[in-house]
């Protein structure tokens, strides 16, 4: 049976699917036009050396900069970073863990049983990288030998070889926490919805910083750099907003990829505010 439709009908069928053609395509060209929502990345920190780049949250990169720190005051060569660094992604990933096998604890699960201080103690970075620096100044040629071999004399691990699968990037931490690459540490978080905003506890930061580090004086351009990385990857702890040195600026802006170039700071002393 043959179906016949009016001309009536036929010429509404063409007009519906020239307007829907006509819509489609308009809704290509206006999505096509359209720029997506951007997303807040989320807080953290960068660090970028020649040797790469590594993403660290908040925790990771305070770690990083406090072992940084307290080689520096111990006047330890960059080679001792790097050994602490490559212990320290193995043992625990730069966490400041409260539990791990048997009584080990902290950022290189050091045992209170094994002598290496109580729990408490060993919770403090501070105290638990003095006290794996001390070890490593006893390994005879630690600066020579090799990575995990220094690593293993410090810590009798049952798995002692693998620590050597960190030493490319416990180098790279090592460049950029030591200040031997100038702007490498890159830091953001947000700046929270209170009204007023927390003022930068400045004051704080470095008293907290020369516990680690002795004497805040800048004597060097690599120790102003050690410096500035540590206050940046404490700058959500202490509300931080703006670090400079060397005229060179760090500011909490999400914006922001890097350190900008500019700013009044000189090289005898890191600004922070």
């Amino acid at each position: 049976m043959r179906l016949r439709f009016s001309r009536g009908v036929i010429t509404i069928a063409i007009i519906v699917v020239v307007l829907a053609v006509g819509i489609s395509v308009g809704l290509f060209h206006l999505l096509k036009r359209t720029k997506p929502l951007a997303v807040a990345p989320e807080p953290g920190c960068t660090v970028r050396t020649p040797l790469g780049k590594r993403e660290l949250d908040f925790e990771q990169a305070e770690i990083s900069a406090t072992i940084a720190a307290v080689a520096a005051r111990r006047r330890l060569p960059e080679r001792a970073v790097v050994i602490a660094f490559a212990t320290a992604l193995q043992e625990s990933k730069v966490y400041n863990l409260d539990y791990g096998d048997r009584d080990s604890v902290g950022v290189f699960q050091q045992r209170e049983s094994q002598g290496w201080g109580t729990k408490k103690q060993l919770m403090d970075p501070v105290y638990a990288t003095n006290k794996f620096f001390a070890a490593l100044e006893k390994v005879k040629n630690y600066r020579k030998i090799p990575v995990a071999e220094a690593a293993q004399e410090v810590q009798r691990s049952a798995g002692g070889y693998a620590y050597a699968q960190h030493e490319p990037e416990a180098k790279l931490l090592a460049a950029a926490f030591t200040g031997r690459v100038p702007r490498a540490v890159h830091c953001w978080y947000p700046p929270g919805k209170k009204t007023p905003a927390p003022q930068p506890r400045t004051t704080e930061a470095r008293k907290q910083l020369a516990r680690a580090l002795g004497s805040t004086a800048v004597t060097s351009e690599r120790r102003g750099w050690l410096i500035s990385a540590w206050l940046v990857s404490y700058s959500q702890k202490y509300a931080l907003r703006q670090v400079g040195y060397a005229g060179a600026t760090w500011k909490n802006d999400v914006k922001l990829e890097n350190w900008q170039t500019g700013g009044k700071a000189g090289t005898t002393q890191v600004e922070l505010s």
